[in-house]
């Protein structure tokens, strides 16, 4: 079901582009399209190498169609959506064709599912051979290959049309030892995981096992898999780290097929950018190795304040900015989730504190001077408060996440020094954010602590991490309903005016920095923002293993040489084409 995903004006461009490109090395013309070049007993041939593991990919609203529909529950779980359609993305409006023509399969109207943005078949490996083959048929054919985890992807990285897909669901092993070797050295207590597994399942094994690791709050967010590469924060990074902080080894296959051993003794360099070096990138891993900590219990308490207008969220929203230090000494974590249900909604704060290593009565002084001045802002009411002491790995973590929704975001690492000498400017932005229509306004208290105390730590992790205090994020929404217009505005609402917004408050007019994996699809200086000063040494690492541009993906490394759909790579030597005639990825 792959069809030509461009619009009369780039197949123009590409086709210009093809007679400019110089005979470099890796550097072919435009990538075949696998619907036409690619023959029914070449597929055929594959499949029986994979054991009958090749299956064709539909968009989910298709594939909810084929079978007899998909209820409400289904439709809305990540769980469900990412275990049983291949095709499926938590933002669904990924696997949509949007080059100026909008969505075009939707829940309710499947009658153009052919322009979607989904691969042509799915390689569902089980093993590293059927990995192995994957890649080595895509390289073989010159076709677009794209790698797939959960679908968990807030950039669309793991979806494209006309490709090929390895989907990793299947590696769901999680390994626990004492005492793991790396090369000759014993680096303790550690977990090998397949990037199939989930952070909720994880946590679970962690659990029975006495344990406790970084990994992500999202149910679906496979540790092993695009989150560690793009750094991975959690609610126990500002305790242990980022999640690339804490990984000792990888087992991966490269562009040619050879699985490697990544470590700091094999295949350094890779080992360094596969910490941070952004999803997708580097080629399959099949497995990672992270270090484990014993576990310990932890008190979670879940606060809900109402508000009556901006201007009162936004002086709530000063007031908890006053208060972001008073969880340093135990380096506890919160989200700060302000929310509307819709424009016309008034504003609700959401703060989800995890108290690490912290009982209830600790926990609850601990919240106590924020609540008590909360209280005194008028309008300001506390409408719930869930307080839950447990086994840490039962608090971490949400049961499922919200998935089949039109989502964009964008996202700012919010520097340590905001907080300590420019606080005043904090509500202020939140007003200015909610005056532009702003929906969700999600605050991540999840660096400094460790995180900052990890600055020595040899990796293509973002310096801005070090440096940092809150990942902040937007969610811009939109319903099926949304005319092409609206579609449009939301979907430049980051770069258009909620960037602008953050600037003022932190001070910095330049690029700034952003977690890789929660940030905006398209970012005007992406290489700056997602990898600061380590890119030149990402290119050229890149350059090394993935010479040919296999594993190229939106805003990831080297995509600054492709076109937007990855299937057609820029003339290094021309200057020629303008920026009209190509979106960067």
């Amino acid at each position: 079901m792959g069809v030509d995903p461009f619009n009369a004006l780039h197949v123009a461009s590409l086709l210009f582009a093809a007679l400019l490109l110089s005979p470099v090395a890796g550097a072919g013309a435009c990538r075949k399209p696998a619907a036409a070049s690619v023959s029914k007993s070449q597929w055929s041939s594959l499949n029986s190498t994979v054991n009958g593991r090749l299956v064709s990919v539909v968009p989910s609203a298709f594939w909810c169609q084929q079978r007899g529909g998909c209820t409400d529950a289904e439709w809305s779980s990540a769980r469900f959506r990412l275990s049983n359609i291949p095709g499926a993305m938590d933002s669904y409006n990924y696997e949509q064709a949007y080059d100026g023509v909008g969505v075009v399969c939707l829940r309710n109207n499947t009658a153009n599912c052919a322009k979607s943005n989904v691969p042509l078949y799915s390689v569902e490996a089980q093993t590293v051979a059927d990995v192995q083959a994957a890649v080595k048929f895509a390289a073989a054919h010159g076709i677009r290959l794209v790698v797939k985890s959960s679908g968990h992807d807030f950039l669309g990285r793991s979806t494209a049309a006309d490709s090929l897909m390895i989907r990793m669901k299947n590696f769901r092993n999680a390994t626990f030892v004492n005492n793991f070797e790396c090369g000759s050295i014993d680096v303790g207590s550690a977990v090998t995981v397949g990037p199939g597994l989930g952070s909720g399942d994880l946590y679970q094994l962690a659990k029975a096992a006495g344990k406790v690791l970084v990994v992500g709050s999202a149910s679906t967010v496979a540790v092993a898999g695009g989150y560690v590469q793009g750094g991975g924060h959690s609610i126990l990074s500002r305790k242990f780290g980022l999640a690339a902080d804490n990984a000792i080894q990888f087992q991966v296959v490269d562009a040619s097929g050879h699985l490697l051993t990544v470590n700091r003794q094999s295949n350094s360099d890779l080992f360094w950018a596969i910490r941070g070096g952004g999803a997708g990138s580097w080629g399959v891993i099949v497995s990672a190795t992270f270090r484990t900590y014993e576990t310990f219990n932890s008190t979670i308490f879940v606060q809900t304040y109402g508000t009556t207008s901006h201007q009162v969220a936004a002086d709530l929203m000063q007031l908890h900015a006053s208060h972001i230090f008073d969880y340093e000494a135990s380096r506890s974590s919160q989200y700060f989730f302000l929310q509307k249900a819709n424009l016309t909604a008034i504003p609700i704060l959401t703060l989800y504190t995890i108290a690490i290593n912290q009982t209830t009565p600790q926990t609850t002084a601990l919240l106590a001077p924020f609540q008590r001045k909360a209280l005194a802002i008028s309008g300001v009411t506390l409408t719930s408060n869930v307080q839950v002491t447990s086994d840490t790995n039962d608090l971490v973590f949400f049961a499922d996440d919200i998935s089949g929704i039109d989502l964009i975001t964008g996202s700012r690492l919010i520097p340590k020094e905001t907080y300590q000498h420019r606080v005043s400017k904090i509500g202020p932005a939140y007003k200015t954010l909610l005056d532009l229509g702003t929906l969700n306004i999600l605050g991540h208290l999840v660096a400094g602590g460790q995180v900052a105390a990890n600055p020595n730590i040899s990796s293509a992790v973002h310096p801005g991490w070090r440096t940092a205090l809150v990942h902040l994020l937007m969610e811009n929404p939109w319903t099926d309903g949304a005319t092409i217009d609206e579609q449009n505005h939301i979907a430049t609402l980051w770069t258009d005016k909620q960037l602008a917004a953050i600037q003022e408050m932190t001070g910095d007019d330049g690029p700034g920095a952003a977690y890789s994996n929660e940030a905006a699809q398209v970012e005007k200086h992406p290489e700056e923002t997602f990898f600061g000063h380590n890119y030149p040494k990402l290119k050229s690492i890149k350059e090394k293993y993935d010479p040919k541009g296999l594993f190229i993906v939106r805003n990831g490394v080297g995509s600054d040489e492709w076109n937007a759909q990855g299937t057609c790579r820029f003339p290094r030597t021309s200057a020629v084409l303008s920026s009209h005639d190509f979106m960067l990825l």
